[in-house]
């Protein structure tokens, strides 16, 4: 959850508010309507971010503050939309790590660049993936080792999910396959919950999903999950062991949700937006109910969330030339 660190640079970021006449009794709210723009249908992962965090900056960021899906295209028309947007602070992108990350290097052209078309305000939570199992995979394969082995013994049935191609998920497996020299089908799904009910009715053996999807399944024991793919153990799975500590030391995979407006947006806009989450993720209330969809609260200042997008867009380049996949739009 927050650690130390997070909270320091919380406080941080309302001392410089402070020091730029913006001070926590003195902010002047925004006038105007102000959106948060999600590149995906509401009911999901993002909505349980955006909108507990948007009641809490109503009138005090802006006027008043909506969450709005603008959905399609792996969510590259939602972050279109915000690149085009006046940098006045009013339009908000909030976008997971792979639109800004990984598409730069898996679709031949890109109507944004995310390093100087935006800027990046803050990162809002992070969340690992599982390596899930289903009713379709023999009971004995209780670790990535057993799934290997069996894979090799049945490449035609070595079959996983993913809920969208060339997404980190489905890099999670071509990086898994590569590692440990199998022969492994993916097959892509439209979003995680059609896959979630294959996997759980036995159609696909395996599936790389978000753990929150998996959580309360893996729980019951209606599914099991081999591996987690974060550097470290979930706090939410804390019994599932990793890739890396299964012998797989490059498959850490996570993502993050962050929030950018757009390029030439004014710092104090920036600052202000950031101290306003990072008070807001700060909510005792808010923290467990981000908890009981796998979601960690994750707040950073603008510069090193700047850095955290740079890091992630250098980290992608070789693992996608590795692979030699290639998006269609």
């Amino acid at each position: 959850m927050w650690n130390r660190r997070e909270l320091l640079q919380g406080g941080a970021a309302l001392s410089a508010l402070a020091s730029l006449g913006l001070g926590r009794t003195a902010w002047a709210q925004l006038n105007g309507n102000a959106g948060i723009i999600s590149g995906f249908p509401a009911g999901g992962m993002g909505d349980n971010v955006a909108r507990p965090v948007a009641e809490r900056l109503r009138g005090r960021y802006a006027t008043s503050l909506v969450v709005e899906a603008r959905t399609g295209a792996g969510g590259r028309i939602a972050v279109e939309y915000v690149k085009r947007a006046a940098p006045d602070g009013l339009t908000i992108l909030q976008i997971p790590s792979s639109p800004m990350t990984l598409y730069p290097h898996t679709y031949k052209k890109l109507n944004y660049d995310p390093l100087t078309d935006f800027a990046p305000v803050c990162s809002t939570v992070t969340y690992a993936f599982s390596f899930t199992a289903g009713p379709g995979l023999p009971v004995e394969v209780k670790t990535v080792a057993d799934y290997v082995a069996w894979a090799r013994a049945n490449p035609k049935l070595a079959t996983y999910g993913v809920p969208a191609a060339g997404s980190a998920l489905h890099f999670a497996g071509m990086m898994l396959q590569k590692a440990a020299g199998i022969e492994m089908s993916a097959i892509p799904y439209r979003g995680g919950a059609p896959l979630l009910n294959d996997v759980m009715g036995g159609q696909v053996p395996v599936s790389f999903n978000v753990i929150g999807e998996v959580m309360p399944h893996v729980r019951s024991g209606k599914l099991r999950s081999l591996a987690i793919t974060s550097a470290e153990r979930s706090p939410f799975l804390p019994e599932v062991p990793t890739m890396v500590e299964q012998g797989y030391k490059d498959i850490a995979v996570q993502e993050w949700l962050g929030w950018f407006l757009p390029a030439r947006t004014p710092p104090d806009l920036v600052l202000k937006l950031n101290a306003l989450v990072g008070e807001a993720l700060q909510a005792p209330d808010l923290v467990a109910a981000l908890a009981t969809h796998g979601l960690q609260p994750v707040h950073q200042s603008p510069q090193e969330f700047a850095r955290l997008v740079k890091a992630g867009f250098d980290k992608w380049a070789p693992i996608v030339r590795a692979t030699g996949f290639t998006a269609e739009d």
